[in-house]
């Protein structure tokens, strides 16, 4: 099975699908793909997006975006604050510390560490 990603005019995921591998193969793979959708479901752009992410980083979710310059998917921005690394991962500005479970608080900009109940 093959999987589609529908973006919209700012390249953010709206939709996946499933298309099976017989008719990916039957309209021309990826460009006949993103032809057949729009003819059959509108849109502005359809692309494929790997369920292992073996391709483009990261299996499409919605309000994920494509970066066409980098031909990946990326996640959407945790908090305005994080910045996008060079793999495609979002990064605070300070590292989260070792240990337990930490939550990142984007009011103080700094790493709360979560209490579990005893």
């Amino acid at each position: 099975m093959a999987h589609y990603a529908e973006l919209d005019a700012n390249d953010i995921v709206i939709r996946v699908i499933v298309i099976g591998d017989d008719h990916e193969s039957q309209v021309g793979g990826e460009a006949g793909i993103n032809d057949w959708c729009k003819a059959r479901w509108g849109g502005v752009r359809w692309v494929k997006t790997s369920y292992n992410a073996n391709s483009r980083k990261l299996f499409a979710g919605i309000g994920f975006k494509f970066n066409d310059q980098r031909n990946r998917f990326e996640q959407p921005q945790p908090f305005p604050s994080w910045t996008l690394d060079d793999n495609g991962n979002w990064v605070a500005p300070t590292p989260m510390p070792q240990g337990d479970l930490w939550s990142w608080n984007e009011d103080t900009q700094s790493w709360v560490e979560v209490i579990g109940e005893s």
